[in-house]
């Protein structure tokens, strides 16, 4: 049995992220972003980047730099 908190988790992540630098935000962003869509590229590929597979159905031939306007900041 694990014992009651004495503090709310959702208050304290909010308390803190409020006073966080907004260049760790667009940072923290600009990090979970990437990921995200490399795992999707990953996903309709068929394979990691750089890994060869027989079961790859497509190639990942790069990308173009764009800018994300969000809340915290561009994201370059």
């Amino acid at each position: 049995m694990t014992a009651p908190t004495s503090i709310d988790p959702a208050r304290f992540l909010h308390e803190h992220l409020e006073q966080a630098s907004p260049d760790l935000m667009r940072h923290l962003l600009s990090t979970f972003i990437d990921v995200l869509l490399s795992a999707d590229a990953d996903a309709v590929c068929g394979a990691e980047w750089g890994q060869r597979s027989q079961d790859r159905v497509n190639r990942r031939n790069g990308y173009r730099h764009r800018d994300l306007d969000t809340r915290v900041g561009t994201i370059e």
